[in-house]
């Protein structure tokens, strides 16, 4: 075998390797009415549902890749059900608002997860997140209807919310899809 046959058949795996899928396509709206905001997220990308699954209930460690979030923990867990207790910033421009909540999370596996606000600075707070996976890739849908208990004017609030909604979306789905290329584990088996 010469070297640029060799150089080739080492060269061309590794760049497969640098080459990432095409990014997630990701569309957010914002509506508001009155003092009640909704959004709608969308994404589509490659991925399986296993994974998808694991990222969305990994509570404890969204503030890690979330960059608004600076604390998510469970507080209890039965079955299909958690309370989460979370507390970030929405930020746009010189304007900052804290979030701080507690969830209660009921996930329908594989499928969806609910949750609403038990707790916080929010007087309603209701989302979903929706799964659909079909030939390896996933769409994933949120929608959510919040009423804040914290003055967010009128001009900006869907702008702030939309820009924050992306942004903790766009994150779920990067890490996603980072933890998609990871190589998958081996099963640990009884010697």
């Amino acid at each position: 075998m010469g070297v640029m046959p060799m150089a080739r058949s080492i060269l061309l795996p590794l760049l497969a390797l640098a080459v990432p899928a095409a990014a997630a396509e990701i569309t957010v709206h914002a509506t508001r009415d009155g003092e009640v905001l909704e959004v709608v997220a969308v994404a589509e990308f490659e991925g399986n549902i296993t994974r998808t699954w694991q990222v969305l209930t990994d509570y404890g460690r969204i503030a890690e890749f979330v960059p608004s979030m600076e604390m998510s923990r469970i507080v209890s867990r039965e079955r299909n059900s958690a309370v989460v207790e979370q507390k970030g910033e929405a930020r746009m421009l010189f304007f900052s608002y804290p979030i701080n909540l507690r969830l209660a999370v009921t996930e329908y596996p594989y499928e969806r997860i609910e949750s609403r606000a038990i707790g916080g600075n929010f007087r309603e707070l209701r989302g979903a997140y929706a799964l659909e996976a079909r030939e390896g890739r996933i769409k994933l849908r949120y929608t959510g209807r919040l009423v804040p208990d914290f003055f967010i004017p009128p001009l900006i609030g869907t702008l702030v919310l939309r820009r924050n909604v992306e942004e903790t979306f766009r994150a779920m789905v990067n890490e996603i899809e980072r933890r998609h290329r990871e190589p998958a584990k081996p099963e640990k088996r009884d010697p």
